[in-house]
């Protein structure tokens, strides 16, 4: 892969506490995406935390409650205004598939299918992100070492195999009536180290 560079670093202010955070853009990503790297300064001393976070319109914007990446979102910025560390935003929406395949995909959804199978029905992959792009930025920017905050084993491996020495840091479990079935089959079919239950603390709404 082509060495990255960084393009451009511009301070904005998030939120209604004011976070100050470095937006961080690139030269030389590879699949030509306006990836981009949010730095908010903090108090760590070591690896930082870090959050890989593909984009979702409908969630991360809308609030769609059929996922769980605007509570992600939310969760990972609360903890770096606290932390300090990275977000990495990767423009690969509907795990890489794109914006009108997911919504297709929701289609077949509401006929029965789960997340995975309405892909497959599509002839589309269960997850078509490629996280070595998100190594390569953490690079870019000095940072070798992180502790991740994701359930998804495969980003930690992603990670770690393009030379990020990474440990996982688990993120809450958001569940509402519209998404359990999803939730449970990233749990089931993907491995996702997320419990539903009494074991660990579970944020429900209804």
């Amino acid at each position: 892969m082509q060495d990255l560079t960084i393009r451009s670093i511009v301070r904005i202010p998030l939120g209604t506490k004011d976070i100050d955070a470095d937006f961080i853009t690139f030269r030389g990503l590879p699949d030509g995406a306006e990836h981009v790297a949010i730095r908010i300064d903090g108090p760590y001393a070591g690896a930082p935390l870090v959050r890989i976070h593909s984009e979702c319109l409908t969630g991360d914007v809308f609030a769609s409650r059929r996922c769980d990446c605007g509570d992600q979102l939310n969760e990972a910025l609360s903890r770096l205004s606290e932390d300090g560390g990275y977000l990495l935003y990767l423009r690969q929406e509907g795990r890489g598939i794109g914006l009108y395949a997911k919504l297709d995909a929701y289609l077949l959804q509401a006929r029965g299918a789960d997340t995975f199978e309405a892909n497959r029905m599509l002839s589309l992959p269960d997850d078509a992100r490629d996280f070595s792009c998100a190594a390569a930025m953490l690079r870019a920017m000095g940072v070798e070492k992180c502790l991740l905050l994701t359930n998804n084993p495969d980003k930690v491996a992603a990670l770690q195999m393009h030379g990020i020495d990474t440990m996982a840091q688990s993120t809450g479990v958001y569940i509402n009536a519209n998404n359990r079935r999803y939730i449970e089959a990233k749990i089931q079919k993907k491995n996702h180290t997320m419990v539903i239950g009494n074991d660990v603390e579970v944020r429900h709404e209804a």
